[in-house]
């Protein structure tokens, strides 16, 4: 099973066999994905599963924030008010808080893995920035190269900014640019000034490369992780 619906402990019928079926099926492919190091989005939803069961065995109810954006308010809404009215019911409810008992602990263990792989990866990259640092960083070039590999792929970045009900969070958005291939004449450096010349918008860019001792996945690893080192760098 490649995906877990938000509402999967509600979804359909509610019983444990039948749940713990499905739960051991989702672990498995994102396990699988793991063995291959392919951290994402396998991670985040994991996460986002794991910290609606806790909501769920604490309040007994659905957290909004918990669901992802696609979801509208409407929506959940109408999701919340179905699973109220389950929960209402003593006989389903004690299917719900045995699937509970089952899936937490299940999830956690698996949230453990992915945290071991996620600092395998994280201490096999080095995060350095490519010429001067200018005072502006907001926005500007991210470099990933992999060992043994003349390779460089580059992705303009941009930090975004946006809250919830309770706190402030940062991300980095990334659009793919070009391939470079590095070599004696073709540095980091130079590839940075060719940039900034190219985009004006950007005449001193600030621009960070991401070196990978090792070979990972780059959409599903990689890149990332390197998102994350650059939003911990850039503060």
């Amino acid at each position: 099973m490649e995906k877990l619906r938000n509402d999967w402990i509600t979804d359909g019928l509610v019983d444990f066999e039948y749940k713990k079926y499905i739960l051991l099926a989702y672990l498995k492919h994102v396990k699988e994905n793991f063995d291959y190091s392919r951290l994402y989005p396998f991670m985040s939803e994991l996460v986002f599963h794991y910290q609606n069961l806790m909501q769920v065995r604490a309040n007994k109810t659905l957290l909004y924030e918990n669901f992802p954006q696609t979801i509208s308010k409407a929506d959940f809404s109408k999701l919340r008010l179905n699973y109220k009215k389950i929960i209402e019911d003593d006989q389903v409810m004690a299917e719900i808080e045995q699937i509970l008992e089952y899936a937490i602990p299940k999830m956690k263990a698996t949230i453990e893995d992915g945290k071991e792989l996620y600092e395998f990866v994280e201490s096999n990259l080095e995060f350095n920035p490519v010429g001067v640092e200018p005072l502006y960083n907001k926005e500007g070039y991210l470099f990933l190269a992999k060992d043994k590999d003349a390779e460089i792929k580059i992705f303009q970045y941009q930090v975004t900014v946006f809250e919830n009900s309770s706190e402030t969070y940062r991300g980095v958005s990334t659009e793919y640019k070009t391939t470079e291939i590095r070599s004696i004449s073709n540095t980091y450096e130079q590839i940075k000034v060719r940039l900034a010349r190219k985009n004006k918008s950007l005449p001193n860019p600030a621009t960070f490369l991401v070196f990978s001792k090792l070979s990972f996945p780059l959409s599903e690893t990689l890149l990332p992780i390197a998102k994350r080192m650059l939003v911990k760098s850039i503060g």
